[in-house]
């Protein structure tokens, strides 16, 4: 397999709409098989399936990154942490041992999380 340059590596600009696409049809897709399955309320069943769908997509960037090849654009991770999957990027950040060098998503995790912290409160008081 021929090396690609420097520029060729990481994340085209023509990726972010095909990854957030690829990434709403997971979400969206296993929120609601688990809300079909899990009789919890639709809040919780939103994170978890946000939860998975970030730390999977943690998990292909760390690979993809090993591998040089095509990389998950960071406000694609950025995003899933903001729509409800701060918790799998947390995991993700952690067990893969990814992004915790970049302060910006430590940034958006903290934010991500005292925001559905607060809705959580506000939903259920």
């Amino acid at each position: 397999m021929p090396q690609r340059s420097r520029s060729q590596r990481g994340a085209a600009i023509g990726t972010v709409p095909t990854f957030a696409i690829i990434a709403g049809i997971i979400g969206v897709v296993l929120f609601y098989v688990l809300s079909q399955v899990l009789q919890l309320a639709p809040f919780i069943v939103w994170l978890v399936a946000w939860g998975v769908t970030a730390f999977a997509f943690y998990g292909w960037d760390k690979t993809q990154a090993q591998r040089r090849g095509w990389r998950v654009p960071e406000v694609i991770l950025h995003a899933l942490a903001l729509i409800g999957g701060f918790i799998g990027a947390w995991a993700g950040m952690f067990i893969f041992r990814h992004k915790t060098q970049k302060p910006e998503f430590k940034l958006v995790l903290i934010a991500a999380t005292l925001l559905w912290g607060a809705l959580a409160v506000t939903l259920f008081r």
